[in-house]
């Protein structure tokens, strides 16, 4: 089964950051939309962050506009979501998605992915 692999997740204080990677050599981001999204206990899954792996263009949920930031590194087909000013509320378990690109970031939360990771651990404590 292909899934991109997420890392980085830990335990942090509010006010704190993380940065959480995602990487597959199965294939290349560079045709592929990427997507962070989390999923807190008892929530629905929600969309945080994305990129295209084609021009670089990202979308952000209001929720973490100006305090995430997701880029990708190319050289190392990896996808970053630098997390700074973390609050209790941002808590989840945070997996990466990738699927064909469709030049639309901005319909990024509302479109399907092939494929997904099992997710990276976000604590933070108030």
């Amino acid at each position: 089964e292909v899934q991109p692999v997420e890392s980085g997740g830990g335990l942090v204080q509010a006010g704190g950051s993380l940065r959480l990677s995602c990487t597959t050599s199965e294939f290349t981001f560079d045709t592929y939309d990427i997507a962070w999204f989390r999923q807190a206990p008892g929530k629905e899954r929600q969309g945080v962050a994305c990129i295209s792996g084609v021009d670089e263009s990202t979308y952000y949920d209001d929720s973490v506009k100006g305090r995430f930031t997701i880029s990708i590194d190319k050289p190392k087909n990896t996808v970053y979501l630098q997390m700074n000013s973390l609050k209790p509320e941002d808590a989840a378990v945070y997996s990466c998605a990738a699927g064909g690109t469709l030049q639309k970031v901005q319909l990024c939360f509302r479109r399907g992915y092939d494929y997904w990771g099992r997710g990276t651990q976000v604590s933070v404590s108030s």
